[in-house]
């Protein structure tokens, strides 16, 4: 949209009742430099204010081969709340890229493997480690990693130091997937 012709159709404009000009239409656009070194100050301004991520104690693993064998929590998981957490979008969001026998759910993803009878393909030591970091197994994975926060490119200042999933929700998923054989 040209600015000039905006600005010129305010200059037009008259008072009904004074048939003196608008007092809009005294007011000049700013100049995109102008406007630029506005929208930057405030920018500045507002550099710190913003709410930092809470540090999230990360838990040590041992990656061993092509899994993590020992339980991040030292329990295991609930099957029936990873079940839960595959679904939701804010944590784990498995159907967006997987088909899952989830009856219940319309929308399934067919851009990552079906995950129909993964329990039976992978071990539980493996299924962890593709969760908490699919990219040691293959690096050119679409597939997040759930449990990392060192490495990663653009990520949300307010997910920044925050794994996806905690220790605990990947250990309830992996146990819910190792059901499905």
């Amino acid at each position: 949209m040209n600015h000039r012709i905006l600005f010129r159709s305010f200059r037009d404009r008259k008072n009904k009742d004074s048939g003196m000009p608008d007092a809009r239409a005294r007011a000049r656009p700013l100049s995109a430099l102008a406007r630029s070194a506005s929208i930057f100050a405030c920018g500045l301004l507002l550099i710190g204010t913003a709410p930092q991520a809470p540090a999230v104690e990360m838990i040590d693993y041992e990656v061993v081969g092509i899994g993590i064998p020992a339980s991040l929590t030292g329990k295991a998981g609930d099957p029936a709340m990873g079940r839960k957490l595959a679904i939701q979008r804010k944590k784990g969001n498995c159907l967006a890229c997987h088909h899952m026998p989830i009856p219940e759910e319309d929308d399934h993803g067919n851009t990552a493997p079906d995950l129909a009878k993964v329990g039976s393909r992978l071990t539980i030591p493996q299924l962890r480690l593709r969760l908490v970091d699919s990219k040691r197994i293959n690096p050119a994975t679409m597939m997040p990693a759930f449990y990392r926060i060192d490495g990663l490119h653009r990520v949300a200042q307010k997910y920044q130091g925050k794994p996806i999933l905690t220790a605990g929700e990947i250990e309830d998923i992996v146990d819910y997937l190792a059901t499905l054989e």
